[in-house]
């Protein structure tokens, strides 16, 4: 089962977005644009609020570290 975490390899600012397209294995640039359109059709405080809060409470991904040999 997969969890969603944030990506800040992928991401913009938070990478919230980049995890939540990772957890569905979908392009990023449609939840980017899908999120935009919330914040659109919703007042942008909530959207706002959303992603802080999502930015506080979804833990970031560990790197994989390459090992040389």
């Amino acid at each position: 089962m997969k969890k969603l975490y944030r990506l800040k390899q992928n991401g913009k600012i938070a990478g919230i977005c980049a995890g939540v397209a990772d957890l569905f294995e979908i392009d990023v640039t449609i939840v980017r644009l899908l999120f935009i359109l919330f914040a659109i059709l919703i007042p942008v405080l909530p959207a706002m609020v959303m992603y802080l809060a999502a930015w506080w409470l979804v833990p970031e991904k560990e790197l994989e570290k390459e090992t040389k040999i």
